[in-house]
Order: C-alpha cells, then structure tokens, then sequence
C-alpha cells in the first residue's frame, strides 16, 4: 500500500488527519503534497488551520468533504 493509499483510508475512515498524525501513525513526511495529489485525482479535501490550546502553535487539518 502506498502512502496515497493509507491517507485516502485514513481520511475514508476518520474524516481528517494533520500533518502530526501523519508522521508519527504512518511515517509520512509530506504529507501536503499528498494532500495535493489527492486533491488533482477528484477527492474533496479542505484545509483547515488551527492553533494548539497549549502552544499556539498553528497546524494544518486536512478534512474530507
């Protein structure tokens, strides 16, 4: 299973996955350019940017729609 596979299953199952999850859950280092790939073969993922409650830290939340 490639790495568009397990993010197009995780977002299949889960609705939506950051940059951290991605990294630590399935070692996939850029995740927006699969992201981005995954947006150029039809599948409706939107950006959303939040702050971490404890650092302030802004993220990315990619989410299926």
């Amino acid at each position: 299973m490639n790495q568009l596979d397990i993010i197009r299953k995780h977002l299949k199952k889960t609705k939506s996955i950051t940059q951290r999850e991605a990294l630590l859950d399935y070692s996939i280092q850029s995740l927006t350019k699969r992201i981005s790939e995954l947006r150029s073969q039809g599948m409706n993922i939107v950006t959303k940017f939040k702050k971490h409650p404890t650092t302030q830290q802004r993220y990315a939340r990619y989410t299926l729609i």
